[in-house]
């Protein structure tokens, strides 16, 4: 849509804020460009369209779960089996965590999640999943009470850090691991406030431990101080009460 038939091209021309005169004005306004049905659909794949996607993640997000009550993150595999020793734990976990007065935040998979989520909605708690848009996904496990499935992964770990007040980690792979170390580096670099990371499972977790202190602490590549960021255990009882300690007002 452009100029009507004999109309001159004018001057000067206003559009919105911009002022455009001379050889820089441009045929017709902004509303018929906005509803002018003509023309491909390339622009749905742009970075300015992309942009607009990764807002509306985050508005969706912070309005899902800015009334939550305090929460913890729960991490670990979506291959733990149901009914493993791993997986057990997580339900003991998760209920243990409502029970100490917390929602449970998991990103909403199945394995050491659902575990989690399990053990929160089996202890009448808020259950969240926050689930992420993958190729070989299943969905949010049928614990979730409150869920929000993400196109992205910034966006998605985003959510966790804003809203939980710790991380309990269970063994993982390279999801877990990302999750971990997101959470170690923005207490380290104090982009965030210090909050509790407990790992569970001692025997999963010490050669992490052992490399840490052996090899990049003592090349010089962290501080010794940085190992006490987390906790490590394989009770319970322990993981709550250190992942909540800190949290108390």
């Amino acid at each position: 849509m452009g100029m009507p038939d004999g109309a001159e091209k004018p001057e000067e021309q206003r559009l919105g804020p911009v002022i455009r005169r001379r050889g820089q004005v441009q045929p017709g306004t902004t509303d018929q460009r906005l509803l002018d049905t003509e023309g491909d659909s390339e622009w749905v794949h742009t970075d300015p369209w992309r942009v607009m996607r990764i807002q509306s993640e985050f508005v969706e997000g912070f309005g899902a779960l800015a009334e939550l009550p305090s929460a913890i993150s729960v991490f670990g595999s979506a291959r733990t089996p149901a009914g493993s020793a791993e997986y057990e734990a997580g339900v003991r976990i998760g209920s243990a965590l409502v029970d100490a007065g917390f929602a449970v935040i998991t990103g909403g998979g199945p394995g050491a999640m659902e575990a989690a989520n399990r053990g929160a909605r089996e202890a009448q708690g808020v259950s969240v999943g926050l689930g992420i848009e993958l190729p070989f996904e299943q969905g949010l496990n049928p614990h979730v009470d409150i869920g929000v499935n993400f196109r992205y992964f910034f966006v998605r770990k985003t959510m966790f850090v804003k809203y939980a007040q710790g991380f309990v980690v269970l063994p993982g792979g390279l999801g877990t691991l990302d999750e971990l170390f997101e959470a170690l580096t923005l207490v380290q670099t104090r982009k965030v406030t210090r909050f509790p990371i407990v790992l569970f499972g001692t025997a999963y977790w010490n050669g992490l431990i052992d490399w840490l202190r052996d090899t990049v602490v003592a090349q010089g590549k962290a501080s010794e101080k940085d190992l006490l960021l987390f906790h490590v255990t394989d009770d319970v009882d322990e993981a709550v009460a250190l992942v909540t300690k800190e949290t108390r007002n």
